[in-house]
C-alpha cells in the first residue's frame, strides 16, 4: 500500500511539473491610431491628420510605408498622399480643404510584414 502511495505522489509531481509550461505569447498586432483635428474644420482651415503606430507596446518609428487616402462623400476619386514620420510613433500631415462636406480617410500603414488600413470621417464646413 506504502509503495502504491509513493508511485501516485510521484506520478502527481511529475505531472504538475510538466502543466507548468510558459505561457504562450499571443502574436503582436500592428495598430494605428487615427487622429484627426479639428474633426469639424471650416473651408481653407488647417486639418492634421496624424496616425501613431505601434506593433504590440512597441513605437513603430520605421514603417515600409505610411499613406493617407482621402475622398469626398459620394465621390469616387480619392487621393492618396504619402506620409513621413514625425516623432514618437506619429506619422503627420496638414492639409486645408477647398469645398465642404463629408470626407473619408484611411491611414494605409505597412510594417513589420503587416498591413492595417483605419478609416474616420471628418466634416469640413456645415455637416450635411
Amino acid at each position: 500500500m506504502r509503495k502504491i502511495i509513493v508511485l501516485c505522489l510521484t506520478v502527481l509531481i511529475v505531472l504538475v511539473g510538466c502543466g507548468k509550461e510558459e505561457e504562450e505569447q499571443l502574436p503582436k498586432m500592428l495598430h494605428v491610431e487615427l487622429e484627426i483635428t479639428p474633426e469639424l474644420a471650416k473651408v481653407n482651415e488647417t486639418v492634421s491628420f496624424q496616425a501613431k503606430v505601434t506593433y504590440g507596446d512597441e513605437i513603430v518609428t520605421d514603417a515600409d510605408e505610411v499613406s493617407f487616402e482621402i475622398w469626398r462623400e459620394d465621390e469616387e476619386e480619392s487621393e492618396t498622399i504619402p506620409v513621413k514620420y514625425s516623432q514618437d510613433g506619429v506619422y503627420k500631415l496638414e492639409k486645408t480643404f477647398k469645398e465642404e462636406g463629408t470626407y473619408y480617410i484611411y491611414a494605409h500603414v505597412t510594417a513589420r510584414n503587416l498591413h492595417t488600413m483605419p478609416k474616420r470621417e471628418f466634416v469640413i464646413g456645415a455637416k450635411n
